[in-house]
């Protein structure tokens, strides 16, 4: 492998299992022991659900230096990304789904300095992505139907993430590739197995008794021999 999986395994809580009321303090709680955060951005078009925006994140931006991947469940979101990167944002992904063919947003979104990634649902086949690896420098495979936090893991979307990581090391790049949805410690092995090198876990850390001790055994299953 270009990667090594195990070796560049990033752990990135979702905020969108935390306690808004203990925002900032549920986060820096956890900052020393993972590897950057996950922002879910929802409009309530894309999706269903409406969650935070541009406020929220400019609040949390002071509390660390952790770098924020923000996840755009947006049918515009490209309009938001200078005020993205004001706020502190580090990375912005987007849906296949927004944008068939994303090159004018992985321009809009590099000329604000930001990083550029796309994510695939889990009914999207692969193929609607790859065309486009070239012009990510992460591919979220959703492992859930995005809207809501706490759904269950769609084991079948790993494939996905196999896919992804073999047209990545083809390609000779070193392409982050992101599960986010329902990872937790009896599941995350499978996902790095798959080829995933970035684990999104919100549940499984923010609503942990110990949030702590759940990066710490989620870092421990990834380390653990295949």
């Amino acid at each position: 492998m270009l990667l090594d999986v195990e070796t560049r395994s990033l752990i990135a809580p979702s905020i969108l299992a935390a306690d808004f009321a203990r925002l900032g303090e549920e986060v820096e709680v956890v900052a020393p022991y993972i590897d950057m955060l996950h922002v879910d951005v929802m409009d309530g078009h894309f999706v269903p659900n409406i969650s935070l925006g541009i406020p929220v994140i400019e609040s949390l931006r002071p509390v660390t230096d952790l770098k924020f991947d923000c996840h755009l469940m947006m049918l515009n979101p490209d309009f938001y990304f200078p005020a993205l990167k004001q706020a502190g944002a580090d990375l912005v992904t987007v849906h296949i789904e927004v944008f068939p063919n994303p090159t004018e947003a992985a321009k809009a979104a590099r000329s604000e300095g930001l990083e550029f990634g796309l994510v695939l649902n889990p009914p999207t086949p692969f193929e609607a992505l790859e065309p486009f690896v070239e012009l990510c420098d992460m591919i979220v495979v959703m492992s859930v139907n995005p809207g809501f936090g706490g759904q269950a893991f769609i084991a079948d979307t790993m494939r996905k993430v196999e896919l992804a990581r073999n047209l990545v090391e083809s390609h000779g790049l070193l392409t982050d590739i992101e599960v986010d949805g329902g990872i937790g410690p009896e599941n995350i092995d499978r996902a790095r197995d798959a080829g995933a090198n970035v684990f999104v876990a919100g549940s499984s850390v923010f609503r942990a008794k110990d949030p702590v001790g759940a990066v710490q055994e989620l870092r421990a299953k990834i380390r653990e021999e295949r």
